[in-house]
């Protein structure tokens, strides 16, 4: 038996986001069921309704920054009650057979159809029909890929942890960011806010790289110890090679050469930003010179998902948003591509 639930999304790649009803599967034994509460607006949201990668299927209800309470539980579920609070992000099923899911490592699934994303994918669950996001009152998800949120955390601020934060804190814990350690965070936009808050409360000494001088006192009170600002020649040599790690946020083509300078020996840049086809240029010896390395990183596991949820409850970090309702989902959308927001909006879901 399925459940009809209203939602909110695109009828078509150039339509304004609407308000209709989608189908919801029923409950099967490994299922939760989830009333939304709130859920994030990504600007990958957008690039997917606006077919910039490629095509869509259409409608299409985005949302993978996702919380709410269990409202419903299959006969196997084993680690969430009734009236749980959680969370569901980019990712909600995976091979569970691949040499990455066995390693823990759902997010690089080597199946055959790879990581089912929560929206706008064939739906193996509801032959014929496609995922739909959090932009919806409800949502049915397989147990393992729920997340249990802190209840002392701001709940519409603790949506965009489940794309924007584990994005950044992944690539953070990954690459050894901590004591002793000087971290920068080139580009502080969703992303990068969340990446400064987590390098500080990790214990590296935490540097904002920014075009935006206005943005000094800003990326402070996120927790930078200190800010560097990109376009000023002198401040970039005289910081050159002080960094172990740089967590690059930006999201359009650059060039990589200045950041590179700035990394010291078996320093690494690594990429969390990169939308699309983008192209970078960089000088292949200032790579070898210094030991030096590019990389990149895609969300996270679930173990690691959970463990930054946690890690937030700790020391109770949550996202800079504006909550938002529904019927202003497609003047955010402008707002976001213009880049007017400081730093994610939030949809409150009661109001779909």
């Amino acid at each position: 038996m399925t459940t009809q639930v209203r939602a909110v999304g695109a009828k078509s790649e150039k339509a304004p986001l609407e308000t209709f009803e989608i189908t919801r599967r029923d409950v099967l034994p490994e299922d939760v069921r989830i009333a939304i509460e709130y859920s994030g607006i990504c600007h990958s949201d957008i690039h997917t309704v606006r077919g910039d990668w490629g095509d869509m299927p259409y409608p299409a209800v985005p949302g993978h920054e996702i919380i709410g309470r269990v409202v419903e539980v299959g006969d196997k579920v084993t680690k969430y009650s009734l009236g749980d609070l959680v969370g569901v992000g980019v990712i909600v099923k995976s091979c569970g057979e691949c040499d990455n899911c066995i390693a823990g490592d759902e997010h690089f699934c080597q199946g055959p159809a790879g990581p089912l994303l929560t929206y706008a994918e064939a739906d193996p669950y509801m032959p014929g029909s496609f995922t739909y996001g959090g932009y919806s009152r409800e949502i049915v998800t397989t147990e393992k890929f729920v997340y249990r949120i802190p209840e002392n955390l701001d709940k519409a601020a603790a949506a965009p942890l489940l794309c924007a934060g584990i994005t950044v804190y992944s690539p953070l814990k990954h690459w050894g960011a901590g004591p002793g350690k000087t971290v920068g965070v080139a580009g502080v936009g969703g992303l990068g806010h969340m990446a400064v808050k987590f390098a500080h409360a990790l214990g590296a000494h935490t540097v904002a790289l920014t075009t935006s001088p206005e943005k000094v006192e800003l990326c402070k009170s996120l927790g930078a110890d200190e800010v560097l600002i990109t376009s000023d020649k002198d401040a970039m040599k005289a910081a050159a090679e002080k960094f172990d790690l740089i967590i690059s946020t930006l999201p359009g083509d650059h060039d990589m050469n200045p950041y590179l300078d700035l990394l010291g020996q078996d320093g690494s840049y690594v990429v969390v930003g990169a939308v699309g086809n983008m192209t970078h240029s960089f000088s292949l010896p200032k790579l070898m010179k210094r030991h030096r390395s590019i990389a990149g990183s895609q969300i996270g596991s679930t173990r690691e998902t959970q463990e930054m949820l946690d890690f937030c409850g700790e020391h109770n970090i949550v996202a800079d948003i504006e909550l938002i309702n529904a019927d202003y989902i497609n003047e955010a959308y402008d707002r976001v591509v213009a880049g007017d927001v400081q730093f994610r909006f939030v949809i409150d879901a009661q109001t779909i």
